[in-house]
């Protein structure tokens, strides 16, 4: 059974009396383990399909399917609960608390999981560690290089072990050598540990990590294939 299955899936939002069609007839499948680029210019449905595999929006028709579960019929607690335990998302302006330590961005996510506040540290400083951070643990973002807090920001999508990783542009904010230091630490995860990694980009060199490339164009599936390797 496929870790994600989209099947036919359309978007449309309505801006006044206009009817845009974000996704049109989408269907695709995503296994455990694989590691995927999505690529395509702007407008072309990329974030909207992110969106939806990340359970931030639903589509207006077709079916979403998450670890054999039919994601549009979940309550909204539902949906927030897949959020926090089965994805974790990394974004290209790392979105890290400013006035917290490294090591208490990392423990975010698991204050809704009720665990004790030895366990967290304990999770988080091992989430630290797998992202080569131990010892930074008690510095605040602006203690830290963009590189550094990147990865923090993937600490903090792996410490409840989700078994998908959605990255939106993660290389956007950072320069070509830290790139592609953090493009290592995906595919090392993706590798070591057979987290799913997701990632949204238009950059062709950071797209080459990946394994699979889908190329969206005006809402539909332009291609879908193996990485090109440059």
């Amino acid at each position: 059974m496929p870790l994600i299955e989209i099947n036919d899936i359309s978007k449309i939002y309505r801006l006044g009396d206009i009817d845009v069609n974000a996704l049109n007839s989408v269907s695709i499948t995503i296994d455990k383990g694989e590691f995927v680029a999505i690529m395509g210019q702007s407008g072309s449905g990329k974030s909207t399909f992110m969106n939806i595999l990340g359970c931030l929006d639903k589509p207006t028709s077709g079916r979403y399917s998450l670890e054999g579960v039919d994601v549009a019929g979940l309550t909204r607690d539902e949906l927030a609960a897949i959020r926090n335990k089965k994805i974790g998302f990394v974004f290209q302006g790392f979105n890290l608390l400013s006035r917290t330590s490294a090591i208490e961005n990392v423990e975010l996510p698991m204050l809704y999981n009720g665990l004790p506040a030895r366990d967290r540290k304990e999770r988080a400083a091992t989430a630290l560690d797998k992202v080569s951070l131990s010892g930074r643990e008690n510095h605040h973002p602006n203690q830290l290089s963009g590189g550094q807090q990147q990865r923090v920001a993937i600490a903090r999508a792996l410490v409840n072990e989700a078994p998908i990783i959605l990255a939106d542009e993660p290389t956007g904010n950072l320069d070509t050598k830290t790139s592609a230091e953090i493009m290592e630490l995906f595919v090392k995860l993706n590798e070591e540990s057979n987290i799913t990694v997701i990632l949204v980009t238009h950059e062709h060199d950071i797209a080459a990590y990946s394994k699979r490339v889908i190329r969206f164009l005006d809402g539909r599936v332009l291609s879908d294939g193996p990485t090109i390797k440059l």
